[in-house]
């Protein structure tokens, strides 16, 4: 199955079902979001149907409340949001877009060594 392209918005929607390990109300996901954004109910209801229309949500009726639940995973989506960005900003290249980003970011000699470590590790090196 294709991961489908998520907004910014719809992305915040997504993280509230990925935070949780069941099906989620409506009305619940309404009142986690008013706790850091300043949408309307019926914006929220609209990310939602959005969301089932690409297949990035389903949902069940039980009784009156219509509970939402992930489809794909963050981790599917964030793989296929960095291949897109990758391709985007950097013709597809990992190196410039690596090299852009140590030289344009401070890091710490922690960070440093940790990057080092997963490179090695790809490379085939202990």
């Amino acid at each position: 199955m294709k991961t489908p392209k998520i907004s910014e918005s719809e992305w915040k929607v997504m993280k509230v079902l990925w935070a949780s390990d069941k099906p989620v109300a409506a009305y619940d996901i309404i009142q986690m979001l008013a706790q850091t954004e300043e949408w309307k109910p019926e914006t929220i209801k609209t990310l939602l149907n959005r969301l089932v229309k690409k297949e990035a949500l389903g949902f069940k009726k039980y009784k009156n409340l219509y509970l939402y639940y992930a489809l794909t995973s963050e981790t599917d989506c964030i793989r296929a949001e960095s291949e897109s960005f990758l391709k985007r900003f950097f013709g597809g290249a990992l190196e410039p877009m690596l090299a852009h980003f140590v030289e344009d970011h401070p890091l710490t000699p922690t960070q440093v060594r940790e990057l080092k470590k997963i490179l090695d590790k790809k490379g085939g090196r202990p």
